[in-house]
């Protein structure tokens, strides 16, 4: 079983920077994307940011420009370096992993939350 971890979050200011950490346990070679989510209070789950096995990005438009995803295959981790946070960033940070367990099916992974608040 793949187990993630994710780290970083806290309060801080509007306009304050956060950077969160999604710590895996599985494998790196075998591991097709990771994904940030995040859920507000009475919102909907979210897609934030994606990077894919070939080191591609995605974000979505209500933070482009201000998050950026990256990863240390070293470390085993991903990051989601916030900035210029805003009050509407606030909510619990996921991130999920996807392994192709074999070359017909894949499975996903998703980690404990962290708390994320932005204060006005």
């Amino acid at each position: 079983q793949v187990q993630l971890v994710e780290s970083g979050g806290g309060l801080v200011q509007a306009g304050g920077s956060l950077r969160l950490s999604c710590v895996s346990s599985g494998s790196i070679f075998n591991l097709n994307a990771t994904v940030w989510y995040r859920q507000g209070p009475g919102k909907q789950r979210e897609l934030v940011a994606t990077i894919t096995r070939g080191g591609s990005t995605n974000y979505a438009e209500s933070v482009k420009g201000r998050f950026t995803i990256s990863r240390d295959n070293t470390k085993n981790t991903v990051y989601l370096q916030m900035n210029s946070l805003k009050p509407d960033d606030t909510g619990v940070y996921y991130c999920k992993a996807e392994y192709q367990i074999t070359p017909w099916a894949v499975r996903n992974y998703w980690g404990q939350g962290t708390q994320v608040t932005v204060s006005s």
